[in-house]
C-alpha cells in the first residue's frame, strides 16, 4: 500500500514538471518554427543577440538569412537565431517595463 502511495506522489511530480517545463517549451518551439517559415525578404527582424536588420535574402536549404544592418553592411545569420519581427512600439514598451515605468509614463508604486 505504501508503494502505491509513493508511486502516485512520484507520478504527480512528473506530470507537474512536464506540464510546467516541457509543454511551454514545445509550444514556444513550434511558434518560433512557424515564425521562421513565414519570414520574407523585406521583413525587419531582431536576432536573439539584439541585432536589428532587414532580410535581403533567405536560404531555406541551409537555414540562413542575409540581413542588411546598415547601408552597405550585410551579415549572414542562422534563421534559428532570429527572434522576432522588429516592432518599435513593442521595443519601447519592453524598455519601459524593464525600467519599471508603466505605459502612462509614471513610475510604478513600490
Amino acid at each position: 500500500m505504501e508503494y502505491i502511495f509513493s508511486a502516485t506522489i512520484i507520478l504527480i511530480f512528473i506530470v507537474g514538471y512536464w506540464s510546467l517545463a516541457v509543454f511551454p517549451k514545445q509550444r514556444d518551439f513550434k511558434k518560433h518554427q512557424q515564425y521562421v517559415q513565414t519570414l520574407q525578404v523585406g521583413d525587419e527582424v531582431v536576432s536573439y543577440g539584439g541585432i536589428i536588420g532587414t532580410v535581403v535574402e533567405l536560404n531555406d536549404d541551409i537555414g540562413t538569412a542575409i540581413l542588411r544592418i546598415a547601408d552597405g553592411v550585410e551579415v549572414r545569420i542562422l534563421t534559428a537565431a532570429l527572434h522576432q519581427k522588429f516592432d518599435p512600439e513593442e521595443l519601447a514598451r519592453s524598455i519601459r517595463m524593464a525600467q519599471g515605468i508603466e505605459d502612462s509614463g509614471k513610475e510604478k508604486a513600490e
